[in-house]
């Protein structure tokens, strides 16, 4: 039976093909700029100077300093360069780094986004903006930090190395679980997340071994579309509230802690949620969602614990200590001992633990 629901449509203009960055220089003049900041990290600098070339006269400079987790110190430094090119449109290319310094610059001056992404982080479909100072990562929801524009082009994604691709993948996935439990669902959301969590998880397993297939990156990046819009449209929960609290607290690497996290995440709130696992167990051809979820990070080869990716053993009780301390909504209530014992599987690369029938559940 369909409830009561609300849906409401971002404002964002998507293009989505091979070969789109063309159109990088038109899409700039659509949003009015005069004098486009292309945004990379160190490694992209190369690429942010093609496309500076392709958008022209327009393009105010590169500035290559994106890095995960979007400190607000290299925020700032992106300011200064933003002011010293008078630059009126920042161009972000990259992932989830890229496109969040785009979004703190946008939040800070106003400045129009054309973001065009290179992995799958889907945080480009997003009014969400997580910054880190001090260790701590906090969160705002904004439309000031939603991006006007999106450039998809598959062959962007053609070098994405194997691993980065799949758990840029797994971490897209994980947005569209959250969206099947979120408080906010609604019908349209699911049909988008559940298409998406099965078309990545088809596409992933074949770009492990064949990095090059336009198919599977054409699925690939249309099901990062279809998860970022997911994220994007409702509330996350547990699973990026612990995302976020132990990349900010830990300085991990974003994609790999979601894709570690996130089938004892699901395990977690599986007795709280029966039709979003369900959903989830259709999507993956898989008869538990947790199991099946763990299962597909195994066959892409890629980390399965956060002792592999420096989280330090006596971070355990820190981390869960943080993760309790702002009530935040979450299909089954958040208890610091269930936490615990979740991290502590998670930092040893355990398979998940069925969770009892929560008689909290709801």
């Amino acid at each position: 039976m369909i409830e009561t629901f609300t849906y409401e449509a971002l404002p964002i203009r998507v293009r989505f093909g091979r070969g789109t960055v063309a159109e990088v220089g038109a899409e700039v003049a659509r949003l009015g700029a005069r004098r486009a900041l292309v945004l990379t990290t160190l490694q992209q600098a190369g690429e942010g100077e093609r496309i500076g070339g392709l958008i022209g006269e327009a393009c105010a400079g590169v500035f290559p300093g994106a890095t995960m987790h979007t400190p607000v110190e290299v925020t700032e430094q992106a300011l200064n360069a933003l002011k010293a090119a008078d630059a009126d449109c920042v161009v972000a290319l990259g992932g989830g780094s890229t496109t969040g310094l785009g979004k703190a610059l946008a939040l800070r001056t106003g400045v129009p986004q054309l973001v065009i992404p290179t992995t799958y982080a889907g945080s480009e479909m997003t009014p969400i903006l997580g910054e880190t100072q001090e260790g701590r990562k906090t969160t705002i929801r904004s439309l000031d930090v939603l991006p006007e524009a999106v450039i998809y082009d598959v062959d962007l994604t053609l070098t994405l190395p194997a691993g980065l691709s799949a758990t840029s993948g797994i971490n897209a996935i994980a947005h569209a679980v959250e969206a099947l439990y979120a408080r906010d669902r609604n019908p349209v959301i699911s049909l988008m997340a559940e298409d998406g969590i099965r078309t990545l998880s088809s596409a992933l397993p074949i770009l492990i071994h064949e990095p090059a297939n336009i198919e599977a990156r054409t699925m690939a990046l249309y099901g990062a579309w279809l998860c970022g819009c997911c994220l994007g449209a409702v509330g996350m929960a547990l699973h990026h509230k612990l995302c976020h609290t132990l990349g900010g607290t830990f300085n991990l690497p974003h994609a790999e802690t979601h894709t570690i996290v996130l089938p004892h995440a699901v395990a977690y709130n599986a007795p709280a949620a029966p039709e979003a696992m369900a959903a989830i167990t259709r999507a993956l051809g898989a008869p538990d969602a947790a199991q099946g979820l763990f299962d597909l990070v195994r066959a892409l080869g890629v980390p399965r614990a956060l002792s592999e990716i420096g989280m330090p053993a006596d971070g355990i009780d820190t981390a869960a200590d943080i993760a309790v301390e702002n009530p935040y909504w979450n299909p089954r209530p958040v208890t610091r001992d269930g936490i615990r014992a979740l991290i502590a599987r998670a930092y040893a690369g355990e398979r998940p633990v069925a969770a009892e029938r929560a008689e909290e559940a709801v």
